[in-house]
């Protein structure tokens, strides 16, 4: 489960576009954050995706992507032109394709390292939908299948698009929009598919053009009713609107940190069987099975493409540092697997965001005003990096990541001397215990 929301310039305090996810995998689904340089192809060389090749293009552009560990494709990223794309599970009445073959993160990817602006992505995914359709397993330790939904944009405009096997909907972005597992297109949409409000009379889903309601004729009521995809969408829409006009990339990393209008002060992830947040952590039986494991807000000017991302799960935990693509990554260990290790910035962070839930009310409150101040000092300085060089960038990028390693290691040592004030209910604390189990952590 995940959500992805947007703000154009319109909406944004300084005229730019900003765009947001939090990627919701299994707790043990690492992210990882990779740099792929431009590059060119010989003509008849083909690419391997996640599961199946197909033709490659002569020319590639440069991408920075957030991604599952092993998978080749990604839930978001962004590339050299400043084309950004988050993608999500939509769940519809249509057939899943089980065979291996394109899934909803290769889409992405392909569509980032060949279309220079938002349209000609969504041009480039409605294509290959089209010619290969969409089919393959999409989880990790537990096989998923699903169709997808994509929020695209670029420095001057933004785009959803949303799809059913090989049928689709798009819709030009006026302010501001976010998506989240389910259909959110209607009955007026700007571009489709040639057949999709005939495939829906073909099957009784609806009478005529007239009551064709893309999201009502093509949704698969069960999934995307226990996703609560439709309250977390409404959440994130609800906080964009209250602060259009205002919105920044703090603004951005908040909606991705909320925990819902019902989160006091000692409110913690552990109650309940039901429920997903925007901020989403894992819990006991299969319909809390999903935790924010990577997230990622892009800031686009007409000068300059800024890129935050935590690299690590649980945003509520971890800390927003800018990349630039021009001046790469910094060392810092964003290989990882399904398994702990101590060399990989997603791991050495889980050591903290799981000392945090032991007690979340009582621990998080503890590192939560230095994270906020770092963050806030990182952005800050940011904003003067414009002019730099790309060595100055990559130099600062650096720092920024060095300095959250260091405050991470510290506020894993507080928390740890901390006496836990409230036991967990004993179905988080076994869903906890087999998570941490399963990635070798005991």
């Amino acid at each position: 489960m995940c959500d992805t929301f947007v703000a154009l310039g319109n909406a944004t305090v300084d005229g730019s576009v900003i765009l947001a996810k939090n990627s919701d995998r299994e707790p043990n689904e690492a992210h990882e954050i990779v740099i792929i340089p431009h590059a060119t192809h010989a003509e008849g060389c083909r690419v391997q995706c996640t599961y199946i090749e197909i033709p490659q293009v002569t020319e590639t552009f440069a991408l920075l992507l957030a991604k599952p560990f092993w998978i080749w494709g990604a839930e978001m990223g962004a590339n050299e032109h400043g084309v950004v794309i988050g993608n999500e599970a939509v769940f519809t009445k249509m057939p899943y394709g089980k065979e291996p073959g394109l899934i909803g993160m290769d889409f992405l990817r392909l569509a980032l390292e060949r279309a220079a602006t938002a349209r000609a992505a969504l041009d480039t995914i409605t294509t290959l939908l089209e010619t290969y359709g969409q089919s393959g397993n999409c989880g990790f330790a537990h096989k998923l299948y699903y169709h997808n939904s994509f929020l695209i944009a670029d420095p001057g405009e933004a785009w959803v698009l949303e799809t059913a096997g090989r049928h689709w909907a798009a819709e030009r972005v006026r302010n501001v929009r976010s998506i989240s597992n389910a259909i959110t297109i209607g009955s007026e949409w700007d571009l489709a598919s040639a057949d999709l409000v005939a495939h829906a009379i073909d099957r009784r889903w609806c009478k005529s053009r007239d009551d064709f309601h893309f999201g009502r004729c093509y949704s698969d009521f069960l999934y995307t009713r226990f996703s609560d995809a439709h309250a977390r969408q409404c959440r994130s829409t609800e906080l964009l609107a209250a602060q259009k006009g205002q919105i920044t990339p703090q603004t951005m990393m908040s909606i991705l940190r909320d925990h819902g209008p019902q989160a006091g002060s000692h409110w913690s992830p552990g109650p309940g069987l039901t429920g997903i947040n925007i901020c989403a952590h894992a819990g006991f039986g299969p319909i809390r099975n999903s935790q924010s494991v990577g997230s990622m807000v892009s800031h686009l000017t007409d000068g300059l493409h800024t890129h935050w991302l935590t690299g690590t799960s649980a945003p509520c935990t971890g800390i927003f540092k800018p990349v630039w693509l021009d001046s790469g990554l910094p060392d810092n260990g964003f290989a990882a697997s399904g398994s702990y290790d101590a060399a990989s910035l997603w791991w050495r962070h889980e050591l903290l965001h799981r000392e945090t839930l032991r007690d979340y009310a009582a621990r998080l409150p503890l590192y939560r005003a230095d994270r906020d101040t770092l963050e806030a000092e990182f952005i800050a300085s940011a904003a003067g990096y414009g002019g730099e060089s790309v060595a100055g960038r990559a130099d600062f990028s650096a720092q920024c990541f060095a300095r959250a390693a260091e405050a991470t290691g510290r506020w894993l040592a507080e928390i740890k001397d901390q006496k836990i004030e409230k036991q967990l209910p004993l179905h988080y604390a076994l869903a906890w215990r087999g998570f941490n189990r399963q990635a070798g952590l005991g």
